[in-house]
């Protein structure tokens, strides 16, 4: 049998860790809180381990976790969001615990749990080499869209994301193609619904619908636009 690392992560509450493992599939293998405490948890084969900061220490805020690679990144996704809305009546998106939004052909997303212990699920086979930056075969607001979408699926940063499209906007929209700029705004306008911005996000909408597109561009933008509708079903359904 190969060898494999165990991750420990820690706890500030041994019940409500398990509370929230439990709830989201996970099995507890070992449960020891005297004289110190320990617990074990298992989920898809997959060990996770919890003990008690040194003394001294507070528990990180989300500076601690581990990588978790999968077969099928979607089909957890799903299986965890089903789960955190029958626990806390609609997925957490916000705060501690919560889980990142998934998109189409995604290849990761993000779990943290109520004490900030990070946890990246990463579906095997993802590309090893990412252009960072945007692809160099690209130009202009082709390859600042391209590093955008790689902010944003990649590194869940969507703030970065959202920084590298309003600049490109700024620097290229003068000789973009139109269907770039809608999908850059298309892009702006998820972001602002992942980051709870209605107001933000119809008025990017609201550009897109300004722009002078063809039937084939309005197709090609609809899936992003589409993203940002799914997304806002996501975080407003209850159990």
């Amino acid at each position: 049998m190969d060898d494999f690392p165990v991750p420990l992560l820690w706890t500030s509450s041994p019940t409500t860790t398990l509370d929230f493992y439990r709830a989201i599939g996970y099995t507890v293998t070992h449960e020891q809180t005297r004289p110190y405490v320990y617990l074990a948890l298992e989920s898809h084969g997959c060990p996770m381990h919890f003990n008690s900061p040194p003394k001294g220490f507070e528990i990180p805020a989300e500076r601690v976790g581990c990588l978790v690679m999968v077969d099928d990144v979607a089909a957890r996704h799903r299986e965890f969001t089903t789960a955190l809305r029958a626990a806390f009546g609609k997925v957490p998106a916000k705060g501690r615990p919560r889980i990142t939004r998934f998109r189409p052909g995604q290849s990761r997303f993000t779990l943290v749990d109520p004490d900030g212990n990070t946890l990246l699920f990463i579906q095997r086979g993802e590309p090893r080499k990412l252009e960072y930056g945007g692809s160099p075969e690209l130009a202009d607001l082709a390859k600042v869209l391209d590093n955008a979408r790689i902010l944003r699926d990649f590194k869940n940063d969507d703030e970065a994301a959202a920084r590298v499209l309003e600049v490109g906007l700024g620097r290229f929209a003068a000789t973009a193609a139109p269907v770039e700029r809608a999908r850059a705004l298309a892009m702006l306008a998820e972001i602002a619904v992942a980051a709870e911005d209605p107001e933000r996000a119809a008025r990017y909408r609201d550009e897109v619908r300004a722009l002078n597109l063809s039937t084939e561009d309005r197709a090609a933008v609809a899936a992003e636009l589409g993203a940002g509708v799914d997304l806002e079903r996501w975080l407003s359904e209850t159990r």
